[in-house]
């Protein structure tokens, strides 16, 4: 059943037992992303603040910190669960196929309604509507040290082209200036500014603050300007998004949303923003952008305000870019059939590592594959690193994967450096959004490639000798042993962990 708002959501997280309200005086500068930082890495629940200094508002931290928490978000028990069913949407009737499989073909297809959005006119966003704003009403919070000041880290920044009034919702992190002005950090990739570009000197904004857990994660999704991100939150929901009118500007906003700030922002007006503690890990420095000019806010009568935080991972962000990893698979795979899998390792941010398995099918196909990647939208443009594997190799057994780029790489034949744009935040290029990107192909070569040696076979025992040592694995109970044993580096556990375990168990 789809979430209609994040009250909603945060209801099922309460009956789930994924939510922790903290009821102690916490402070919004620092003291509440501390608290988060922890919970989340200790893989720990939701986080509901209901007692902020210097606000009546309670603050959501973490609603995503888990694969539980986002599949659920997504109305699912795993994340491929729902990429399975977007899966089912784009799954064409076969050539050939008879009329009962294409009339199948036709329901599938009529989930693509929900694309559509409902425009309503009435909505809780506006049960309290505030046309002289104060955003130092709000909880925002200040996350890191160095941070220049508060920023709000989960906005639905929404915009539409001017053209053909197709909107786009981006999450773009904005530093709060003042009662009533922020920074508006859309890099110069992103849609939000190629809108701005066209609107000339004042571009209508709305920024919606606690949405649907669905259309939020929508906001984060790399998707072709083709399909925007109300359609797609329709999609994954399996229920249209409601709109209503924004009361001082011509734009449409969630109807079930929190707050709303409505304004707009000033293209000749540019400001320092940042520096901001970041995904990377890393501060990225203080630069101009255009600032947003806040002339209205609505919100619910109660409102809950959602914000999360970001840095060294792994974070409360790892599961989004986890559900981006699976739910656009299938999308990539339309693309380029011969992908198996992808993995986006946590630790690689998402735009620096990803690990491609294909199957091979004639000399060069890796290297096919990585230019065809690197011309992909966004999520593949600017990715740093690909590594593309063989078909045999789980991309989500990251040691499997380094053994098997390690054994395999001749770095003459098999590197791949390409120049290009670069994420604004890749501050190991030399120049700013501009730099190389580095491809490695580690599938096994034959002589057609001009590998003049026999490939050497991998180890691997028979399967006669491996059904055996499965039934006395099972019989012996060593199964219940080794799930005690097995290093788990999200939680910290290393070799050390599991040698003392072997001991132990004898």
């Amino acid at each position: 059943m789809p979430f209609d708002s994040l009250r909603s959501f945060v209801d099922a997280l309460k009956r789930a037992g994924e939510l922790h309200t903290i009821s102690a005086a916490v402070d919004p500068y620092l003291e509440i992303a501390e608290i988060s930082d922890r919970v989340v890495k200790a893989g720990g629940p939701a986080l509901l603040f209901d007692n902020v200094k210097g606000s009546r508002f309670p603050v959501l931290t973490n609603q995503f910190g888990s694969q539980r928490r986002m599949a659920l978000a997504l109305g699912a028990a795993r994340l491929d669960e729902a990429a399975n069913r977007l899966r089912a949407l784009i799954d064409l009737s076969p050539p050939g196929a008879s009329l009962g499989e294409k009339l199948g073909a036709i329901k599938r297809f009529a989930p693509l309604a929900n694309a559509i959005p409902k425009t309503v006119s009435d909505a809780p966003v506006h049960e309290v509507v505030v046309r002289d704003p104060d955003l130092t009403k709000l909880p925002v919070l200040t996350t890191w040290p160095l941070d220049a000041g508060p920023f709000i880290t989960l906005p639905l920044v929404i915009t539409k082209d001017p053209r053909t009034n197709r909107p786009n919702v981006g999450m773009y992190r904005m530093q709060v200036y003042n009662a009533r002005e922020t920074g508006m950090h859309w890099q110069r990739h992103k849609q939000g500014r190629a809108h701005a570009a066209l609107w000339g000197e004042k571009v209508p904004v709305a920024v919606a603050i606690g949405s649907d857990p669905t259309l939020t994660y929508a906001a984060t999704a790399p998707l072709p300007p083709v399909l925007d991100e109300f359609a797609f939150a329709g999609l994954l929901r399996g229920k249209p998004v409601s709109l209503v009118q924004a009361k001082t500007i011509d734009v449409k906003v969630p109807a079930g949303a929190e707050f709303v700030l409505e304004g707009y922002v000033d293209n000749m007006d540019l400001r320092t923003e940042g520096p901001f503690g970041d995904h990377t890990g890393v501060y990225s420095l203080a630069d101009q952008y255009p600032t947003f000019h806040v002339t209205c806010i609505t919100h619910r009568r109660n409102p809950i305000y959602a914000a999360t935080v970001v840095g060294k991972p792994p974070m409360e962000d790892a599961w989004l870019g986890k559900a981006t990893e699976r739910l656009f698979l299938p999308l990539l795979q339309m693309v380029l059939p011969e992908v198996v899998d992808m993995n986006l390792p946590v630790e690689g941010g998402f735009h620096n590592l990803a690990i491609v398995s294909i199957r091979k099918q004639y000399p060069g196909h890796a290297k096919k594959v990585m230019n065809a990647l690197w011309g992909l939208g966004h999520m593949m443009m600017l990715t740093r690193m690909l590594v593309i594997v063989d078909d045999d190799i789980d991309v989500q057994d990251t040691r499997s994967v380094a053994w098997f780029v390690l054994n395999n790489l001749a770095p003459e034949r098999d590197v791949v450096m390409m120049p290009g744009p670069v994420d604004d935040l890749d501050h190991g290029s030399y120049n700013v959004a501009y730099g190389t990107k580095i491809g490695i192909d580690a599938t096994r070569k034959s002589a057609s490639e001009g590998y003049t040696r026999e490939w050497p076979p991998d180890m691997n025992m028979n399967k006669a000798t491996k059904d055996l040592v499965n039934k006395r694995w099972r019989e012996y109970g060593l199964d219940r042993i080794a799930k005690s044993l097995r290093p788990d580096t999200w939680s910290g556990q290393g070799p050390g962990a599991y040698n003392r375990l072997m001991r132990n168990n004898g």
